[in-house]
């Protein structure tokens, strides 16, 4: 079975963090996770939170971090281990294409 979530990727840890705690705050269930190599940017952490949150996290990425959000990122991982990320909105570009 296919595994999809999505993320969102910041500059630094500080934003990843707080940005977590006012998702769980408002009722997003939010995790913080290694960022997928295919991003590799920012501070190698991100927020992982379910697709169907995306926008309430848009609404909250207003109020909030948004000049230090690098995207937001569709995550597929498929059972034998590979993973496709797709920009959902980012301001730089995925490595690779993707």
């Amino acid at each position: 079975m296919m595994e999809k979530f999505m993320i969102a990727a910041f500059r630094s840890r500080l934003h990843v963090m707080a940005f977590e705690r006012t998702l769980n705050a408002a009722g997003v269930r939010a995790s913080v996770v290694t960022t997928p190599r295919a991003v590799a940017l920012g501070c190698g952490l991100s927020v992982r939170f379910e697709p169907g949150d995306a926008d309430r996290v848009r609404v909250l990425l207003r109020g909030g971090p948004a000049e230090n959000l690098i995207g937001l990122y569709s995550v597929e991982r498929e059972p034998s281990g590979r993973t496709v990320v797709r920009p959902v909105h980012s301001r730089k570009p995925v490595p690779g294409g993707l």
